[in-house]
């Protein structure tokens, strides 16, 4: 038999302590609370700063009226000045802090008002440093507060949360890190950099182009007073007062040019309102593939201006295009205006409102005898691209608008016109993009209003904008472009901005 030292030395399963699985279990626990600890300091810092940031606003008082100060965040950079009075403002891309450094016109001094009235100059440079120095304060008075809310609030949770896991000298630490950090951001985001040019006018309505016509149509007795927010007011804008320096869009024709609505039905009312029974030219895409059921969405558009002028797009065709003529649109195509039965009257250029038009049929346009299938190219092969400027070149000096889809297509003949600028202004209205853009180059100008039906109801994962386009113009003594307003509307919210280009040579 085995004695009972034997047994003693039988071999055993070794379990580790249950000690040392508990510390384990103790340190990832603490380790945890550290970082929690740490995260919610740091993220009461950061509230503590974004709450200064949205509640702080300032007034102050210039000689021209009273300014209030504020800034909006969760926006693309920009500074916004803004009438309230009037609805309407102006939108320099200038800053690169995700905000919005807002500048509202509370009051004007009546005094200034009338003293403009009776035709006194404004004195610029004074209103130039008054403006300066109330944004610059404004400013330095916000990324304190904002630095000493974040400290404060970050601080007051350190203390609140104070233990030896972790320490309040960590804590604290951070919230005085995290608070600086946020000072040194905003002093060097959201001050306004380099040239504050380009304004983007806006509202928060449909009626921005009234609006714009506003500040072209203000009167004196002496002439225009012609109102601009200018480049050089630092952070805000300058008020010019030149009476007579530019010629006046007041009482000007003006056509409404809108492209790519896509069966978007929402847009053709958009366009009814701004054309206002106005000249409409439509440069292609009303529809998806143009068959019988999509021009019985879209037929009501040859109605919406007066008169209706149209192009086909690569998502149009031969059948829509029949019956729009059929409806008594305007139908351009590269051989003449179309009539209901498909042909066309062999006369390229046709003067619609005083102005010489061509138009140049898309293409790659569907077809009807093919059902209505896809012909899209995605770019003009050159083949296409001679034949729109071989068709072009004949025509210069005797056409003033020229209409076409695809800006792709029109590429060579532009390079073309740069080498050897057209002796009388020629404008091209295109299309197809889905966004609204502006090129000038001697001579030319390419307007593209974007898309009319904000991509189209088959584009509902890609938020784009309404988008339309306004071409000022004189034909006295002969014809001039004056001005382009490009105009975007948010489909969700209604708000709108426009972008106003002179185009004349005194612009």
């Amino acid at each position: 038999m085995a004695g009972p030292g034997l047994l003693e030395r039988t071999p055993s399963t070794k379990r580790p302590p249950v000690r040392s699985w508990l510390k384990v279990k103790v340190r990832a626990l603490l380790n945890l609370r550290r970082l929690l600890a740490l995260l919610l300091v740091f993220a009461a810092t950061l509230f503590g700063g974004y709450l200064a940031l949205v509640s702080f606003h300032d007034e102050d008082r210039l000689s021209v009226g009273e300014i209030r100060m504020s800034i909006d965040p969760g926006h693309k950079g920009a500074l916004d000045v803004y009438v309230p009075l009037v609805d309407w403002g102006a939108r320099f891309e200038a800053i690169r802090a995700p905000l919005r450094v807002k500048v509202d016109l509370q009051t004007i001094d009546r005094t200034v008002a009338q003293s403009l009235a009776e035709g006194k100059s404004l004195d610029v440079q004074q209103v130039r440093r008054e403006a300066r120095d109330a944004l610059a304060n404004y400013l330095r008075k916000l990324i304190a507060l904002v630095v000493a809310a974040a400290l404060v609030l970050g601080l007051l949770v350190a203390f609140a949360i104070r233990s030896r896991v972790p320490r309040l000298r960590w804590t604290s630490l951070l919230a005085i890190v995290t608070s600086l950090g946020i000072g040194v951001a905003l002093v060097v985001l959201i001050p306004p950099r380099g040239e504050i040019s380009d304004p983007q006018y806006y509202a928060h309505g449909p009626d921005i182009p009234r609006a714009l016509e506003a500040v072209e149509a203000a009167r004196r007795t002496s002439g225009v007073l012609d109102q601009e927010l200018d480049a050089q007011l630092v952070g805000l804008a300058r008020l010019v007062v030149a009476p007579g320096r530019r010629r006046s869009l007041a009482d000007q024709p003006v056509i409404t040019v809108a492209s790519d609505l896509h069966n978007n039905t929402v847009g053709l009312g958009v366009l009814e309102r701004l054309s206002n029974g106005g000249p409409v030219f439509f440069v292609g895409d009303l529809t998806d593939r143009g068959s019988q059921l999509e021009t019985s969405l879209v037929r009501r558009s040859a109605h919406s201006g007066k008169p209706f002028v149209f192009v086909t797009g690569n998502h149009d065709s031969d059948y829509l295009a029949r019956a729009l003529a059929g409806e008594g649109a305007i139908v351009l195509t590269r051989t003449g205006r179309m009539r209901e039965d498909g042909t066309t009257d062999k006369r390229l250029v046709h003067t619609i409102e005083g102005l010489r038009v061509a138009g140049y049929d898309d293409p790659y346009e569907r077809r009807s005898a093919e059902s209505f299938k896809d012909r899209y190219d995605s770019v003009p092969d050159p083949v296409e691209q001679d034949k729109f400027t071989g068709w072009l070149m004949p025509l210069i000096g005797k056409v003033d608008v020229v209409m076409v889809h695809e800006p792709a297509l029109i590429a060579p003949a532009l390079q073309i016109l740069k080498d050897k600028p057209p002796q009388q202004p020629l404008v091209f209205l295109v299309g197809h993009t889905h966004k609204a853009d502006l090129q000038k180059q001697p001579g030319v100008t390419v307007i593209n209003g974007g898309s009319v039906g904000a991509g189209g109801t088959g584009n509902l994962s890609e938020p784009t904008a309404l988008g339309i386009a306004r071409f000022v113009f004189t034909l006295k003594p002969s014809f001039q472009p004056l001005a382009a307003d490009l105009v975007s509307i948010n489909p969700g919210t209604g708000s709108s901005s426009a972008r106003r280009e002179r185009l004349d040579p005194t612009g």
